[in-house]
């Protein structure tokens, strides 16, 4: 049994002086553990009694729960694998041992944190506290009417609204303002989440979309965490259904015309396959089926151009994309080819005029073109603008007059802005672009929905200092306007802190980016500060520098807060990801080592205080370190993390499995197998010595499925070598996305921040529940 007294604080000594209501979360969680039948979990407690002059203390050791064995072997190429926690997967989520053994570690976790439950809601209320509760979204304007989201004070979810505009309203600008005031039009709430939420523990809106007239909305509500969607068709005035909703969905649907809509449904494997059509009136058993994509390794996705007037269906691999378009004023015609299949040819499409325009990637052009054709003529591509091997094009937004590109340089976020000729004249290349500039060193902007007609790119930006803000940009004059910048409450002053780029150098001798903030009055700077290193790198997704006010809990209590920006992600264009995936997996790891060994050496921390964090595809990053480098680390997150590599990639029947192939590679080929086995955290664990764990899951993940988590946390606690805490907390109300409330998202940043505050020791002892 594994002395956890040093950790415990109020779970070592339980005293009369002890506030209630913690010694009652703590009784609770030691009468669940005593619950379990100790075949299945041997748990054991030494439990005695001292009695000193003030009151009577207990004082106990509990050990964690321990999974049982089962021996499960899998052999291929000749080798042998055990897999002895197999037996913690179950797909319908209702074994009774399985779920017994997540509430015992749940409760498990409770106990070893309840010493800090007082400090917990305290950081929690701190959190709360900077969010202004009640609020608006800078509203956008379609056709006579501005759309917003409100939030209300102690409600966990936003209620979707509009306001009509003024009568005549004339063209959009950078001044247009949302009508106010006792002679406004009244605001009239579409739907309330917070009513729909009431009958569910997890609610969640995945899509909101407007008919082209403005009379009626769909949405998309998934009120389990799986993913799979309720769509409902309603009246925008009378908040009225207008007829059944669409059933077993995924968050793509869009409106074709006033009349129909196009939505997506997924195989048996979640993976999105088919494009339907369905009109209004007609039952979704009638409806049609436009494409089905039959290629395991190909997902469906859908979205609308920016001139409304097309809407196109995507059918995407990891390393090649094709797309169709439907005429929305002609649906029954049905979808037709844009660009046509070619392996390792990525298309993404938009329109305007009588052209479309596609942003082209190929194995030579990698970083992609931009390319526009005639719609009556789709072979006669302009090149508009060319390939550049150190700028990437991220994505396009088209104006009647104007294209707004958003681009990627030397791993920073840029947007050029392009004048562009007369609808019907010829288009050319483009020259003269006019940067948009940004002031901090680090930073992240993305578009944001614009209006077609007008000449306004709207745009968010924020950086690890600057709390999100919208800009509507004039294409024309180049005039900026803050349209809104996010309250942070609490004293917020931007200027306090200090945001950094800094490059760590890889074992390779590659360059690797870190984004790193801290408050300049806190931070000495000389290896004593604590630092908590984020990291990702896969899928070509970019961890930005983006602000979150949760952080400043952190940050003002002296943390150092950095981004390593590692292959495997898009940040400094494809070929950044192409050297982080396949055979070159390895790449992540040894960069996000070498950017903690940066750290290190150059003062920002010391071993001794250095944590680490991964979620999803980062979680597998963050285990692969620490079964590479665990001395290196003092305390590690995994959030979510996909840890069981092999087992996963090689069943095909597991959500997402054939699609990942062309990220991870596929284990049924040798060379793939030996390689991706040589870092799959759950077959790399060993007896050694690990630093402090807290790992999270959701129960209804379609992404990473809880056990493989489980069985990661399992196999540690039977090799590890060391006292060090290992926590386990799995989400019975949660998907991949954790909790779907805005607060309950912040009681999951108290708890971590909890967890890592506890192991540095920097969690005063009168802000514990120690006697």
């Amino acid at each position: 049994m594994r002395n956890l007294k040093k950790y415990l604080k109020s779970s070592v000594t339980i005293g009369a002086s002890v506030n209630s209501k913690l010694n009652h979360c703590f009784f609770n969680s030691l009468n669940f553990f005593c619950s379990f039948n100790n075949n299945l979990f041997p748990l054991k407690s030494n439990l005695s009694t001292v009695v000193n002059s003030h009151s009577k203390v207990a004082t106990m050791e509990v050990s964690p729960p321990i999974a049982k064995k089962q021996k499960h072997a899998m052999e291929l190429f000749g080798d042998v694998r055990v897999d002895d926690y197999y037996w913690l997967r179950d797909d319908s989520r209702n074994d009774s041992d399985i779920l017994q053994h997540l509430r015992a570690e749940n409760a498990y976790t409770d106990f070893i944190m309840s010493g800090t439950k007082q400090f917990e809601e305290k950081l929690y209320a701190e959190i709360r506290g900077r969010i202004k509760e009640s609020d608006i979204t800078v509203p956008i304007r379609k056709g006579n009417y501005y759309y917003y989201k409100r939030t209300l004070e102690g409600e966990e979810y936003v209620q979707h609204c509009r306001r009509a505009a003024a009568v005549n309203v004339g063209p959009l600008s950078v001044h247009d303002t949302l009508p106010t005031g006792p002679d406004a039009p009244p605001e009239h709430v579409i739907l309330d989440e917070n009513v729909k939420s009431k009958q569910h523990a997890y609610y969640c809106v995945g899509a909101f979309r407007v008919s082209p007239n403005n009379k009626l909305v769909a949405y998309a509500e998934d009120t389990k965490g799986d993913e799979i969607y309720t769509v409902h068709i309603i009246d925008a005035e009378t908040l009225e259904p207008v007829e059944k909703p669409l059933v077993g969905v995924t968050g793509h649907v869009d409106w074709a015309g006033d009349g129909a809509l196009l939505y997506i449904t997924m195989d048996e494997i979640l993976r999105p396959d088919k494009v339907w059509l369905h009109k209004l009136g007609a039952d979704q058993s009638s409806d049609s089926c436009l494409y089905h994509e039959k290629d395991e390794k190909f997902f469906l996705d859908l979205h609308l151009s920016d001139s409304e007037k097309f809407s196109f269906v995507g059918s995407e691999s990891k390393t090649t994309r094709f797309v169709y378009y439907l005429d929305n004023t002609k649906p029954e015609e049905g979808l037709k080819v844009l660009t046509p299949r070619r392996e390792g040819v990525s298309s993404y499409v938009d329109h305007r005029g009588d052209h479309f325009f596609i942003e082209r990637r190929t194995d030579v052009c990698f970083n992609s073109e931009l390319l526009a054709c005639p719609m009556d003529n789709l072979s006669a591509m302009t090149v508009l603008l060319p390939h550049r091997e150190s700028v990437k094009i991220s994505h396009f937004k088209l104006f009647q007059n104007h294209l707004a590109v958003f681009e990627r340089e030397h791993g920073l976020p840029k947007v050029v802005v392009y004048h562009l000729p007369a609808i019907g004249q010829p288009l050319e290349n483009l020259s003269g672009g006019t940067y948009v500039d940004f002031v901090d060193p680090v930073y992240d902007v993305d578009p944001l929905q614009s209006q077609f007609s007008s000449n306004v790119l709207r745009f968010s930006y924020s950086s690890l200092r600057t709390p999100p803000s919208v800009y509507d940009y004039d294409m024309d004059s180049g005039d900026y306007v803050l349209k809104k910048t996010d309250t942070v409450l609490g004293g917020f002053d931007a200027s306090n802190y200090v945001t950094e780029r800094k490059w760590a150098t890889a074992s390779d001798g590659t360059q690797i980016p870190l984004s790193v903030v801290y408050r300049r009055d806190l931070v000495k700077l000389d290896g004593s500060d604590p630092l908590l290193l984020y990291g990702y790198g896969s899928y070509e997704i970019c961890i930005d520098p983006t602000f979150k006010a949760s952080r400043l809990s952190l940050l003002d209590r002296g943390f150092i807060f950095a981004i390593a920006h590692i292959r495997g992600g898009g940040e400094m264009g494809r070929k950044w990801y192409e050297n982080g995936k396949f055979l070159k997996k390895l790449n992540t790891f040894t960069d996000f080592i070498a950017c903690a060994e940066y750290l290190i050496e150059n003062k920002y921390c010391s071993k001794e205080k250095l944590c680490i964090h991964g979620r999803s595809a980062g979680g597998l990053l963050i285990g692969g370190v620490l079964n590479m480098r665990p001395d290196l680390f003092k305390a590690a997150v995994l959030g979510v993390p996909f840890v069981d590599v092999v087992t996963t990639m090689l069943d095909p029947s597991i959500p997402l499995t054939t699609a990942e192939w062309e990220e991870w590679g596929d284990p049924r080929e040798k060379e793939f197998y030996y390689y991706m086995k040589s870092y799959s955290p759950v077959d790399n664990v060993k007896a050694q010595n690990y630093p402090h764990i807290l790992v999270t899951a959701g129960l209804h993940d379609p992404r990473v499925m809880y056990s493989e988590p489980a069985k990661f946390v399992a196999k540690l606690r039977e090799l590890k070598t060391d006292d060090n805490m290992l926590l386990f907390k799995c989400e019975f109300g949660a998907g991949h996305f954790a909790q779907s409330g805005r607060f309950e998202k912040l009681q999951e940043d108290a708890f971590t921040f909890t967890f890592l505050l506890k192991i540095l020791d920097m969690i005063p002892d009168h802000e514990t529940a120690q006697q």
